[in-house]
């Protein structure tokens, strides 16, 4: 039977299987059937929701400005699926074409896209996690379930981390006038991400918009009364806070566990996979089976030294399941690579913040148009010389300039009379960004290693 059989074979009758009721998960379906595929769909997911937005849950849901239930993912078409929702994936079997799942049943496939994304990195105490008054933000029932805490009006609301979703909920504290305490082990807020020129910046607008900001230090211990209310967290300075609520921002783990033992290239980095979203096994051989997708996948980039990127992007998510879902039922000359710029974007106290590239990869930095005074601005960051990345603060208009200066590998510092007309030269600075070894909040993307064959690799549990 030749190749182009069976693929014609695998689009009218395979069984394709999705683990991971997400946004990529639900992008993939739909991309399935609108490039013809018409055997059957399978889709898995460990909560009890079809695929929903998560962006609001950080925004517009905890201002009450949407209700957590209306964030569902609208429908580009019917997708014609059998939905195993609210029971996760337990394991995988390779041999046998299996995914197990945790109530003993198996759902067996031809093709499998993992698209199991992250979860919120806990509080490192487990009895104190369960105090009354402690929250992480991911899912949409964690989202509602602080909403309607905000919403009984604490005295006091501590943030642990500054990263972007620290800062979002910082922010919506601020917006519905609940004092906030933002416990930042880090020199700023944002500095894993953007750099301590930046991070400078978003400390003075969270100083200036009431936010108690403390970095530096870290959350010791969280307290509670007799009732296990949270009362009191104590800091790493000897000074302690009386909370009602603390909001876990440590950034996310990746859903791998229930890979262990499949002998598929997958720990607490993600899933290696190739540029076609084709999944590794342990000695770094690409499998044609499974394909990853979105936050939990890491890939190779052609623009970035072929480094594997892990990429937590809304627009990432779709653009890989889009090729992913492409790639799984075509022949290997119809295959395409992804290649999607990285892309972020956050709103915090009337801000918009947005990113193209992998600011964190800069070596360089200049603030090509207005001023870090003024906080609007667009900072350019080099690497070897060439633009890498461009980060705005109320200056999103120039990002698509920068697009493609990035995508051409432009030389940098820019030439300046190209974008601000300006008659003094652009001063080049150090993005400050921290020693990737001491523990601070780290960026979006994460660089994860140049060897598309990564061998010998063994899976190594997260711990919190």
């Amino acid at each position: 039977m030749s190749a182009d059989t069976d693929v014609a074979a695998l689009r009218r009758d395979g069984r394709i299987v999705v683990v991971g009721a997400s946004l990529a998960g639900l992008r993939a379906a739909e991309t399935l059937r609108e490039q013809g595929f018409t055997g059957s769909l399978t889709m898995i997911g460990d909560e009890p929701y079809e695929p929903y937005d998560r962006p609001p849950l950080s925004k517009q849901v905890l201002l009450g400005r949407a209700r957590a239930e209306d964030t569902q993912l609208p429908r580009r078409r019917d997708i014609d699926a059998q939905w195993r929702i609210g029971v996760p994936a337990e394991g995988l079997d390779r041999d046998a074409k299996q995914v197990r799942l945790a109530n003993g049943d198996t759902v067996g496939y031809d093709r499998l896209l993992i698209a199991t994304g992250t979860r919120a990195r806990p509080w490192f105490h487990p009895e104190q996690a369960e105090l009354d008054g402690v929250f992480v933000l991911r899912t949409r029932d964690d989202s509602a379930r602080l909403n309607r805490k905000l919403t009984s009006g604490p005295a006091r609301v501590l943030v642990i981390g500054a990263g972007f979703t620290g800062c979002e909920v910082a922010s919506a504290c601020r917006e519905l006038g609940i004092d906030v305490t933002v416990a930042e082990r880090g020199p700023a807020p944002l500095v894993g991400a953007l750099g301590g020129v930046i991070g400078a910046v978003a400390d003075r607008m969270q100083r200036r918009n009431g936010v108690d900001l403390r970095c530096g230090v870290s959350v010791t211990a969280l307290e509670g009364d007799e009732s296990g209310r949270l009362r009191r967290a104590h800091l790493s300075d000897g000074t302690a806070i009386d909370v009602q609520v603390a909001v876990v921002s440590l950034g996310a783990l990746r859903n791998t566990e229930w890979l262990a033992g499949s002998g598929v290239a997958a720990g607490p980095r993600g899933i290696a996979c190739d540029a076609g979203c084709r999944v590794f096994d342990v000695n770094g051989i690409v499998t044609d089976d499974i394909y990853a997708a979105g936050d939990v996948a890491r890939s190779p980039h052609p623009l970035f030294d072929y480094q594997f990127l892990s990429l937590e992007h809304w627009g990432n998510a779709v653009e890989q399941a889009e090729t992913a879902a492409h790639n799984m039922i075509c022949a290997g000359p119809d295959r395409r690579p992804h290649l999607w710029l990285p892309m972020f974007w956050s709103t915090q106290f009337r801000v918009n913040i947005k990113s193209v590239g992998i600011p964190s990869m800069g070596d360089q930095m200049v603030i090509a148009q207005g001023t870090l005074a003024e906080e609007r601005f667009v900072a350019v960051y080099g690497y070897r010389g060439r633009v890498i990345a461009a980060a705005s603060f109320d200056g999103a208009r120039w990002l698509g300039f920068y697009e493609e200066q990035i995508a051409a590998a432009a030389p940098f510092p820019p030439d300046y009379r190209l974008v601000d007309r300006r008659t003094s030269t652009l001063p080049v600075v150090d993005p400050q960004f921290p020693d990737p070894h001491l523990p601070t909040h780290g960026p979006t993307v994460t660089l994860t290693g140049h060897s598309p064959s990564e061998r010998r690799v063994k899976f190594v549990p997260s711990h919190a």
